[in-house]
Order: structure tokens, then C-alpha cells, then sequence
């Protein structure tokens, strides 16, 4: 297959471009395509050929959920049932964004998009190209991350073409991107609103519009075997190629316990904050950014984890995280890159 490759900025929305993609998209075909969370993988979620094309392109579980991306509110009720008022008032606070919501699923819903279950995720990004993008294909665009299936997932349209090149018909560029982690998915079938996923949109923000929220217990679960209701659940996700452990206490420590660690290794780079650089001698160091700025941290991950895979590092030992806002789903990545392979020192 021939990868048309297109480039499409925000600030320049290319209108023959956008509708050519659309075409793509339903002819039953596959684009990728940017969000303001990372690049996603995009065919017709109506239509149940295209959802198999999508797994079969990213190598990806057909039990492993896709989302549903709208870029009119008004859409997600032609494919949900029974939203609730507390998902009426997260949708006002928070969409357009970076955040997930799970209903009940109409039947216009094949079960091939949803991965077999009652339940469709539906998103309604902000990004000016996605929004264009899915207007031109129908309205309905199930995407999970433009990667291969377990590989970092891409905050830069090069690591979209190395994974996907060849593999979809046409890939969008649209530049960097300024999140760089999945959206957040909470769980809106239940009186009790529980979030499947961390994301950008946090449990603290997410409480000062609804009462309650929950966090799913196996969130940080490697054993889980429940089939999974949102993307990234279940399976090994966000993994570079290298072997990675995260080593967890006191900054001293932490860096001590890595320069020892380092030297038993060859090829080792250490993910770190920008204030630690200082204290990693003998190994790639791969700053991330500061303590004092987390959505920094976390729009680079993805970036610095590809770099390692570029640089054929063998090794990568990283830092942990505060777990607070967005340092959830950092650590959540973090976590599944490593395989929760985690030391406390």
C-alpha cells in the first residue's frame, strides 16, 4: 500500500486535503490523523470492515476497545443511550478536550469498533485538524494511537510514518503535540462515575463538577483478567523496545541507586527530570523537564521513550513521579512502559 503522506497544521487547514481524507475514511479506508492528545489511527467506527482494519494494522487485540471520535456534541446521542445528567455536566466542563466517556451502546454501533462489548467510548476532540478530519468522514471516526500495538504511542508524524507507512492509506501531519498522553476514560454506565484510564483531565477536575469519582482498582494491575472496557487496560502498552525498570524514593537515592545500576548495564539511558541532570554520570541522560511544570513531563514520555528506541539503547532506568493531576497518568505510563517493573530505594 502507498502512504499518502499530507501535511495540515492547525493554523493552516488545508480543505482539499481534509476532504480527501474523508473520502479515505468512507471508502472504508484507514488515516492517520492529529489530536491534542497524541496522533490516532482513524476509520469508519460504523462501519465493521474498517475496525478490523484498524486492528490488523496496529497488530492490536480485537478485544481491545476503540473510540469513537465526534466533533458535534449533538452525534454522541445517534450512539449512546441513557446519558446521564452527570455526564451532561462532565461534557459541558470539559468538552470539546481530552477526555473519554462511556455510555451504552446503540445498535448503528457494530460490536467489531467496541470490542465486542454493550458499551461505545466516545470522544470529542479540540484539536482544529481532528474536528475538520472527522467532519469530512462522517461524523463517527473510531481511532485508537497511530502505533504499532505495545509501542509508545506517537507525538510526532515521523514515528507515525516509521509504524504505520505502508500499513494505512494516508497519514496527516500535523506537527507536534502539545499534550502527549491518551485522554483520560471514565466510565459514565453507572450511578458512580469511575475512571477506566488517567488522563489529562484529572480525578480532582473531574470532582469539581461531579460529586463522586472513582478510580479503577486495576488500573495499575498487570494481572487483571477482566475484559478490558477502555483501551490500555489489560495489555502491555506504551513499551519501548529496551528493557526499563523505574527506581522509586528519595531524589539522592533514586540517583545513586541509578549510577549504580548503570554501570552493570551497557547502553543505558536514564529518563530524569531537567533539576536532576547534574547527578547521572556514564549513561544517556534523557531530560524530560521540570518538577515545576508536570504537563511538560508528560508531553515529552512518549517523545524521550522513541528517542531511546532511535538511539538503540538497551537499557533505560527512569525516575518516578508525583502521582497528583496529571502525574497519575504519567505514572500509569510510565508504569505499563516498564512492565511494572519498579524498585523502592
Amino acid at each position: 500500500m502507498k502512504t499518502i503522506i499530507s501535511v495540515i497544521s492547525e493554523d493552516n487547514i488545508n480543505d482539499e486535503e481534509i476532504k480527501k481524507a474523508g473520502e479515505i475514511i468512507k471508502a472504508g479506508g484507514l488515516v492517520a490523523f492529529p489530536t491534542e492528545t497524541v496522533y490516532g489511527l482513524g476509520g469508519d467506527a460504523l462501519n465493521p470492515e474498517s475496525s478490523k482494519k484498524i486492528y490488523a494494522a496496529k497488530g492490536r487485540p480485537s478485544d481491545n476497545p476503540l473510540i469513537v471520535h465526534i466533533a458535534k456534541k449533538e452525534d454522541l446521542y445517534k450512539i449512546a443511550e441513557d446519558v446521564s445528567e452527570n455526564a451532561e455536566a462532565v461534557m459541558d466542563a470539559f468538552w470539546p478536550g481530552p477526555l473519554t466517556l462511556i455510555f451504552k451502546k446503540k445498535s448503528v454501533v457494530p460490536y467489531e469498533t467496541t470490542g465486542g462489548l454493550d458499551t461505545v467510548a466516545v470522544r470529542f476532540p479540540v484539536h482544529k485538524v481532528a474536528a475538520e478530519f472527522i467532519k469530512a468522514s462522517g461524523g463517527f471516526v473510531a481511532a485508537p494511537s497511530a502505533n504499532l500495538s505495545g509501542r509508545p504511542s506517537p507525538t510526532l508524524a515521523k514515528y507515525v510514518i516509521q509504524d504505520m507507512d505502508g500499513r494505512v492509506d494516508m497519514i496527516i501531519d500535523g506537527g507536534n503535540i502539545p499534550i502527549g498522553l491518551e485522554s483520560t476514560i471514565v466510565d459514565m454506565t453507572s450511578d458512580s462515575p469511575m475512571i477506566l484510564r488517567p488522563g489529562f483531565v484529572s480525578k480532582e477536575m473531574l470532582e469539581e463538577v461531579i460529586n463522586q469519582v472513582n478510580v479503577d482498582p486495576t488500573i495499575l494491575d498487570s494481572n487483571c483478567k477482566e475484559r478490558p472496557k477502555a483501551p490500555g487496560m489489560r495489555y502491555r502498552h506504551y513499551a519501548p523496545k529496551a528493557d526499563m525498570l523505574i527506581v522509586r524514593g528519595e531524589a539522592g537515592k533514586v540517583a545513586a541507586e541509578i549510577n549504580r545500576l548503570s554501570k552493570e548495564k551497557e547502553n543505558c539511558a536514564v529518563i530524569c527530570a531537567k533539576e536532576h541532570v547534574h547527578m547521572y554520570e556514564g549513561m544517556t541522560v534523557k531530560n524530560v523537564g521540570s518538577l515545576e511544570d508536570y504537563d511538560e513531563i508528560a508531553s515529552n514520555i512518549y517523545r524521550v521513550l522513541r528517542e531511546c528506541d532511535d538511539e538503540n539503547v538497551s537499557y533505560i532506568l527512569s525516575e518516578s513521579f508525583s502521582d497528583k493531576g496529571i502525574g497519575a497518568a504519567l505514572m500509569n505510563r510510565l508504569i505499563k512502559a516498564a512492565g511494572h517493573n519498579i524498585i523502592d530505594v
